[in-house]
């Protein structure tokens, strides 16, 4: 029997394989065309600038002076910089206060409105409005309300004979506030979110739980909260990172002070590079803040493993 390998293609073949080839030229060439702009605004307005922030972490850049390459030594001298610890410090200190206050409220918002009742809308609207808000007007607003003199807060409390403190201009209060007003300005995205992940709850998981004596509280812990763990994954994640970049509050309220008590890192980073001329010291430390982000992220990724998804 003659094999056929060598059997040449007939010209119809031929000239139906060109077609081909030059057609999935063409198909690569319009969706590369399609996706430029995409492709080139990445490489303009981001990793391009993020190579040459790389780039100046291991210089001394004064920005009008010339740069010059000393390696480490900004890196060396960010753990050897008593207020870097201090900025540290602070900063887990408002994303321990931002993100289970965030999380708590939004939740128990979503389970008193994920009801369909008669103008439940108009409270969902009410709470998310001010994530639409801008931060500074936001931020603006709450340190007029929390003025030391003609606050509006303070003038409710004197009201009641009590003498207001002055909040923003107390080491111990500063903090607080400015967390108390970061959480009501974003915990209506939360709280969408939630109710999004309750409504696709099964009914008859409660309506068994009913049927068994099961109280409200137990079907929160053992049907509610499960259910929606990939979304309590969600929300806690983007929000403790969220609370790690934090700058416009701390920018317009208090100024990183009283005391430095409300400096966080972001600010540091815009005080080190903008205030003092420090860039390759300030691209050092926003370096260091990705690495902090990149390690909580892949500690709740573990976790979510374990949690989320426990029944694998």
């Amino acid at each position: 029997m003659e094999s056929n390998l060598n059997v040449p293609l007939s010209p119809d073949k031929r000239t139906s394989g060109t077609r081909k080839r030059s057609f999935s030229r063409e198909a690569n060439l319009t969706g590369w065309l399609f996706i430029s702009p995409m492709v080139i605004g990445f490489v303009v307005l981001l990793l391009g600038p993020l190579l040459l922030a790389l780039y100046m972490s291991f210089t001394d850049w004064p920005l009008l002076g010339e740069a010059e390459f000393i390696g480490l030594e900004n890196y060396q001298a960010i753990f050897q910089d008593t207020e870097f610890w201090t900025v540290v410090g602070n900063t887990f200190a408002f994303s321990a206060g931002l993100v289970p206050l965030n999380i708590v409220l939004a939740l128990g918002l979503a389970l008193l409105l994920v009801r369909k009742l008669p103008g439940i809308g108009i409270f969902r609207t009410a709470i998310f409005v001010p994530v639409m808000t801008s931060l500074i007007v936001w931020a603006i607003v709450w340190k007029y309300l929390f003025a030391t003199d003609t606050g509006f807060i303070n003038q409710i409390l004197q009201m009641f004979g009590i003498t207001g403190p002055s909040w923003l201009y107390n080491p111990k209060l500063a903090m607080p506030v400015v967390i108390v007003t970061s959480v009501l300005k974003n915990v209506g995205l939360n709280m969408v979110l939630f109710i999004a992940a309750l409504q696709q709850v099964p009914v008859h998981l409660y309506e068994a739980a009913r049927i068994d004596g099961a109280s409200r509280t137990r079907q929160l812990f053992q049907i509610t909260i499960p259910m929606i763990s990939p979304t309590v994954f969600l929300t806690t994640l983007l929000t403790i990172i969220g609370s790690l970049k934090v700058f416009g509050q701390i920018y317009v309220m208090t100024q990183g002070g009283p005391d430095n008590s409300t400096k966080v890192l972001v600010y540091y980073i815009w005080e080190r590079a903008f205030k003092n001329f420090e860039f390759g010291y300030a691209s050092a430390l926003a370096f260091v803040l990705f690495f902090i982000i990149l390690v909580f992220t892949l500690l709740q990724w573990q976790f979510r493993k374990r949690w989320v998804f426990h029944e694998e």
